[in-house]
């Protein structure tokens, strides 16, 4: 039996520029950071030859072939596992349309697990490669990047795109007391409405070819790299202001990124002494991420009382095997 353990993460600034009708052409890059809410994947060996899959349905079959759930029939095929297998799934939070990059934490962690399965090792890069290879050019999902690498390497990053393909992953590396005054400021909010990023993000790729749009992402990507320089430098005093400018820009790309249950739950935050924030991931739902001073926080939840308030800590790991056993 192999238990995988796989993180979610928060995008802070550049989310799009992933993408790569964009990155392509321009480069892109994002901030972002692991959070300890997680995947966890259980594969097992079946006691016959057949196949159980068990996620939001159960699915039993004799081949491969024949499994509805995209990632796992491609990853399994990817991995030459033909049959005898049993793979279930458990996430901490609802796993689809929380803007959290769950889709992508599972076929990360999926692959983890099936990889330890055949008694093989995969580095946290090839974890990354192969999430996107299974995502996005196997399963034709339009999404960017960001997700794969993000789950695969767990901690605070600046993850660049480069137009050849690329990806770099730079750890951010800054005072112990600046990542825990962050994680201090920061408070969530689950709006309860679930998305399809796909077919927001499908939108957003029909647009790359606005000069608009794109403008829009190079001003987000610049966003991006001013704050992980301050970041860096220990310096906080900008990260609302700077999650406040990147969310107005990333309006400004679809109009279905925001409705007005979201706007007005924005504002009030912002009256409440919220500095900046954001929706994480594609837009139109899941969660809300707010920066304020600590002593905001008790009226920003008041201000916010109808919605769920999510609890995290940031953590540094990525996806990994938490048991390796017969």
């Amino acid at each position: 039996m192999i238990i995988s353990r796989t993180p979610l993460r928060m995008s802070f600034v550049g989310g799009g520029s992933d993408i790569n009708t964009y990155y392509s052409k321009y480069g892109g890059a994002v901030f972002s950071s692991t959070i300890d809410k997680f995947i966890y994947i259980n594969v097992n060996k079946k006691f016959d030859n057949g196949i159980r899959i068990a996620y939001s349905k159960t699915e039993n079959v004799k081949e491969v072939n024949l499994i509805e759930h995209k990632i796992v029939k491609n990853a399994l095929i990817k991995l030459g596992i033909n049959g005898g297998v049993e793979i279930t799934s458990i996430a901490d939070i609802p796993s689809t349309g929380t803007g959290l990059g769950s889709s992508s934490a599972f076929t990360v962690g999926l692959l983890n697990a099936l990889y330890a399965y055949q008694n093989k090792y995969i580095s946290k890069v090839d974890l990354g490669v192969q999430s996107c290879n299974i995502e996005i050019d196997i399963c034709r999902e339009p999404i960017g990047k960001q997700d794969q690498y993000a789950s695969s390497f767990g901690g605070m990053n600046l993850i660049e795109f480069m137009k050849d393909d690329n990806v770099n992953v730079t750890p951010l590396i800054c005072k112990i007391d600046t990542i825990m005054e962050l994680e201090e400021s920061l408070i969530v909010f689950y709006t309860g409405i679930t998305r399809s990023a796909s077919n927001i993000l499908e939108t957003q790729k029909k647009g790359m070819d606005n000069l608009e749009n794109q403008l829009v992402l190079a001003k987000m990507v610049d966003l991006t790299y001013i704050l992980f320089k301050e970041m860096q430098s220990n310096n906080l005093s900008v990260f609302g202001e700077i999650l406040h400018e990147n969310w107005n820009l990333k309006k400004s790309l679809v109009k279905s990124i925001s409705n007005t249950f979201i706007d007005e739950c924005y504002e009030a935050a912002i009256r409440a002494g919220a500095i900046g924030g954001k929706i994480l991931g594609a837009g139109a739902g899941g969660f809300l991420l707010f920066f304020a001073p600590k002593n905001k926080h008790a009226g920003i939840e008041k201000a916010l009382s109808k919605l769920e308030k999510l609890n995290f800590s940031f953590e540094n790991e990525g996806s990994k095997i938490i048991y390796y056993g017969k």
